[in-house]
């Protein structure tokens, strides 16, 4: 439903994405992943047609039309990353002029504004909105037209709780429709929650493009297990080391690196030795760690 064809974009001597080339299916929800500069919010403007490609192509539907054609705006709803809207209106009157202007069934206004929790303040002017709810007001507007391709910028950067199960319900309610969503983020709880797959842009190229599965398994390869301790023998050390390659002790802790088994082995290890554990904290690794590897051709 999404086709990026070798999409390259330079903003004068800046080149924001290079030779991207990524496949969207229909019913599928894809999350592109990057940080900041990487190009995520070019491709959905590209995608969306709001930016015209130094070269390559972006292509919506079955069978893929340019972005370019008139008919293409029609298959798609865009959420920028920062909305605004006029301070003077209600959100009422804001869904309703821009489902006068997609040509939406005027049973629509009252469906987004309960889709994005906001029918207890939709009467009221928007100059009284939180950033949240303003987000908020910007998800029921991009859920309007009931497009089929759905491009959302960094939709959960400023909501509350409420703001979430929003957005959650209206990402699976797409997906159940066998529609697409395309979505940036910087949130792995989102990526973790909806995503089916995961495409990974650093610097403008797009280094990974992995399933939800994949990317959790590369995160938990990277994780960090401290166990602290009164005190370690290099005996119960060479032990944890024989399990856990990597293990250091240091600051009166165990540093033990690794998947989530070799961490679950190492503090196995620890307690069979019968060493009394004052404190023991495990994670995985960090978004951001492994962004670095991919762009540098590293382990991952």
């Amino acid at each position: 439903m999404i086709q990026f064809r070798s999409l390259t974009k330079q903003f004068g001597s800046h080149r924001a994405l290079e030779g991207l080339t990524l496949t969207v299916r229909a019913g599928e929800v894809v999350a592109l992943l990057g940080p900041n500069g990487s190009g995520k919010t070019t491709s959905l403007k590209s995608a969306a047609g709001l930016i015209r490609p130094t070269s390559g192509v972006v292509l919506i539907g079955d069978p893929g039309r340019p972005t370019s054609h008139p008919d293409t705006r029609r298959l798609l709803s865009f959420l920028p990353q920062r909305v605004s809207f006029p301070d003077s209106l209600t959100g009422r009157e804001v869904v309703e002029f821009y489902r006068r202007l997609r040509g939406s069934d005027p049973r629509r206004t009252n469906a987004v504004l309960h889709v994005a929790a906001l029918n207890g303040a939709a009467g009221r002017q928007v100059s009284t909105y939180s950033g949240g709810m303003t987000q908020r007001l910007g998800l029921a507007v991009a859920a309007l037209p009931e497009a089929p391709v759905l491009l959302l910028d960094e939709p959960t950067s400023s909501l509350d709780a409420d703001g979430l199960c929003a957005f959650y319900g209206l990402v699976e309610h797409r997906r159940q429709l066998g529609q697409t969503v395309l979505f940036t983020s910087h949130q792995w709880g989102d990526v973790e929650r909806l995503a089916d797959r995961v495409a990974v842009l650093v610097e403008g190229r797009l280094v990974a493009d992995l399933t939800q599965r994949d990317l959790s398994e590369r995160l938990a390869e990277r994780g960090l297990m401290r166990i602290r301790l009164d005190a370690c023998s290099k005996e119960l050390l060479a032990r944890v080391q024989a399990v856990a390659p990597g293990t250091q002790w240091t600051l009166s802790q165990l540093a033990v690196p690794g998947a989530a088994q070799a961490r679950a082995a190492a503090l196995e290890t620890v307690r069979a030795a019968g060493a009394p554990i004052r404190g023991l904290v495990s994670e995985d690794g960090r978004l951001d760690i492994l962004y670095r590897e991919l762009s540098s051709g590293g382990p991952a």
